[in-house]
């Protein structure tokens, strides 16, 4: 029979072996996927340290799930959970409005809307430049931008979004209508302000 240092030592080689199988996936992740978390961080919580910091958080509590024995079937829609979850945690002791009173406070009805279909990506791209995009999502609610970031930056479609935020897909297209919405006005009164200024500049 083997002794008991024996079976320990099989124990740990078993454990070792498991953890480096994980390695190898681990890192092609962190290579394919931290700077899209990086960029969706970025717009989420308009502070380029702590986005940085939320990355590498995400990334710290993988490996610790990692090497607790769990398993990570795929990296990618697991990474955007653990970073979405981070982040309300974020916004909670920055203590923002609650979702509840944001979406009090615009009687919108629910139902399918077109800014989900490609016709509103299009449109989107077409009225904004990335620079332009950056500043002005950063500028709503963040209940809003959470949405507009996943969909537009992330490039995730409303049932993606609906896993990860743990919301229906109708609660989904209503955040990203009203988020649009929104942005089409800032948009808007953008374009206005720098006409007028154009104007007083030329008088």
């Amino acid at each position: 029979m083997a002794s008991e240092e024996q079976k320990k030592t099989k124990r740990k080689t078993g454990t070792d072996s498991i953890v480096e199988g994980h390695e190898e996936r681990f890192l092609k992740a962190f290579d394919e996927y931290s700077d899209a978390l990086f960029r969706h961080a970025i717009y989420r919580l308009s502070d380029r340290e702590r986005a940085i910091e939320i990355v590498h958080d995400t990334f710290t509590k993988v490996w610790s799930y990692l090497r607790s024995g769990h398993e990570v079937d795929t990296y990618k829609p697991f990474l955007y959970k653990v970073i979405n979850n981070l982040i309300i945690d974020e916004y909670r002791r920055r203590k923002e409005l609650s979702l509840d009173s944001i979406l009090a406070e615009e009687g919108v009805d629910e139902g399918s809307f077109p800014e989900l279909y490609e016709g509103g990506i299009e449109e989107l791209t077409f009225m904004l430049d990335a620079k332009k995009a950056s500043l002005l999502i950063c500028e709503l609610p963040i209940v809003y931008r959470e949405v507009l970031t996943l969909r537009f930056v992330d490039g995730l479609g409303p049932k993606e979004i609906s896993e990860l935020t743990e919301e229906t897909e109708n609660v989904v297209s209503v955040r990203i209508h009203r988020a649009l919405k929104i942005l089409k006005g800032l948009i808007q009164k953008n374009e206005e302000e720098a006409e007028t200024k154009r104007l007083n500049t030329t008088l």
